[in-house]
């Protein structure tokens, strides 16, 4: 074993070894090449955060990562009473106040519950406290595919007797009721903020479906209002039903998972196809007055595909005054964002149905990528949060990641559809990596809690170089936040101003990204 190879086995003992101020344990790292940078977790180890506690008036405190190696490096400064003219001034202004935030979080697909069911016991706890504890980055929105979904290890449904138009054959399946729910039921006991749960069926039962197979292209036989479609809303209903018997409660459904996307899929890819208008009279007729009728609280989302689709898909159905009603919100997915701004799409919609809340509910990189899976990669954590500050400064609520954890490969996935997670796990070695993409995601899901509300913010620039992305939030208890995104090869001076507070005198490191949180009083 060489001296890299030596200092890689003894690091983890080391960092243990270090007596520490505070509870925070430091990032165990591990290259993949030059700036591929991912922390290294197994049963004994994983680097930690302390939990958030609001600075003194008067300071503030800073969490940053970088390209150059920092993860959550938390730091703590003062106000100032004046700024020296900085090439780059962000002004904050609380008395301006837009979106309510529901949440961050990620899917617990069959993929990612088969992988972190991989590890030993202790490395399994260590992993789910990274996304759920006080000790990790917090998640509080929590996906689950009803039934299969590609990722999962073979096609299948709830119900697969065919005719069974009473569900009297409706059972849950053994990725629910050994893995899923007993994984929900160990985050939620970790987890400080309570967690929202939504479902997405990919699929239906074969026997509903107009190509005879859970597999492959094929729409809902029939139409709005007849047998297969109250049917198919009832499916909704009893999966909601035996989640509750187990004590796993939702907070929303989707109508269905890339309703139009999946057209372009691969062709064993499971789907149902509907068109906005068959979504909204699916909504009218049947599945709005059945979530109605049943016992449980739980919201609708629609749409849950592209933004390339709005706000056509929001004025089809939520046009409709009787599907607006049964209607929560829109669901979107990241894939195809780089075709349609952000402004004639998403804030196009919230402008014509503000009262109906945006929700980026699937994101992944490495989709149709050269390498699925390529650890330590700083560019795709960008990706994720310039995605993130877009998208927030256009009206949207929250931002939900794909699978939780994933295998080397970006599996498994029974139509080999791989991609990237933040988190990768190397079961043979029983350990995982956390990925930059983690991190970024813990700069907005740590600090910005549900409830917190996005603020004004003006930015005023001086120097042609001092760009850099940036959101600022009201949290509910009165906390201030600001994340600043520098995705430039260069460090970039700036000033923050809180006219009540007074003046922060820093700099965005090349390639960094950064939490400011402090609180007025």
């Amino acid at each position: 074993m060489g001296a890299v190879g030596v200092l890689g086995w003894l690091l983890p003992l080391l960092l243990q070894a270090v007596p520490r101020a505070a509870g925070a344990r430091p990032c165990s790292p591990k290259y993949f090449g030059r700036d591929a940078m991912v922390c290294v977790c197994n049963a004994t180890y994983c680097d930690t955060l302390d939990p958030v506690v609001l600075p003194a008036s008067g300071t503030y405190v800073k969490y940053e990562s970088s390209k150059a190696g920092k993860r959550l490096e938390r730091s703590e400064g003062s106000f100032q009473r004046s700024l020296r003219a900085p090439g780059l001034l962000l002004t904050l202004n609380v008395s301006v106040l837009y979106q309510h935030v529901k949440g961050f979080g990620g899917s617990l697909s069959d993929a990612a519950a088969l992988n972190i069911l991989g590890l030993s016991r202790p490395a399994q706890d260590n992993l789910l406290c990274s996304y759920f504890s006080e000790s990790g980055i917090e998640y509080n929105l929590i996906r689950l595919p009803m039934a299969c979904s590609d990722f999962s290890v073979r096609p299948y449904s709830y119900d697969d007797v065919p005719h069974d138009y009473e569900l009297k054959h409706f059972r849950l399946a053994e990725e629910d009721v050994k893995m899923k729910i007993p994984l929900l039921h160990r985050a939620s006991a970790m987890s400080r903020r309570p967690l929202s749960l939504y479902a997405s069926p990919w699929t239906s039962p074969a026997w509903m479906k107009s190509n005879g197979d859970v597999r492959g292209k094929g729409t809902l036989k029939g139409q709005a209002g007849d047998k297969y479609h109250k049917t198919w809303a009832n499916y909704f209903i009893k999966f909601l039903d035996e989640y509750a018997k187990n004590n796993v409660t939702f907070w929303a459904v989707t109508a269905q998972n890339e309703p139009v996307t999946a057209l372009f899929a691969h062709p064993q890819f499971p789907t149902v196809v509907f068109t906005a208008a068959q979504q909204r009279d699916f909504i009218v007729r049947d599945l709005g007055p059945a979530l109605a009728r049943s016992p449980h609280r739980t919201r609708l989302i629609v749409l849950d595909d592209q933004r390339i689709h709005l706000p056509h898909w929001a004025k089809a159905v939520l046009g409709n005054a009787t599907a607006a009603r049964y209607v929560a919100g829109v669901g979107v997915h990241w894939y195809l964002d780089g075709i349609v701004p952000a402004s004639c799409s998403l804030e196009a919609t919230h402008k014509l149905f503000p009262d109906h809340f945006l929700l980026y509910t699937e994101a992944c990189s490495g989709f149709l990528a050269l390498f699925s899976v390529s650890l330590g990669c700083w560019e795709r954590g960008e990706r994720y949060s310039h995605s993130i500050l877009t998208v927030l400064n256009h009206f949207v609520a929250g931002w939900t990641d794909w699978n939780l954890a994933l295998d080397l490969e970006g599996g498994p996935n029974w139509v080999k559809n791989y991609v990237d997670s933040p988190v990768i796990v190397d079961s043979s070695k029983d350990v995982f990596y956390k990925q930059p993409m983690f991190y970024h995601l813990g700069h907005f899901s740590k600090f910005i809690p549900e409830g917190s509300r996005r603020m004004g913010l003006h930015s005023r620039r001086r120097c042609l170089t001092c760009r850099l992305e940036h959101v600022a939030v009201l949290r509910p208890d009165g906390a201030l936040v600001l994340v600043v995104l520098n995705r430039f090869g260069w460090d970039v001076p700036f000033g923050i101003q809180d006219p009540a507070v007074g003046f922060i005198e820093t700099v965005a490191p090349a390639n960094s990204i950064q939490t400011y949180l402090w609180h007025q009083q």
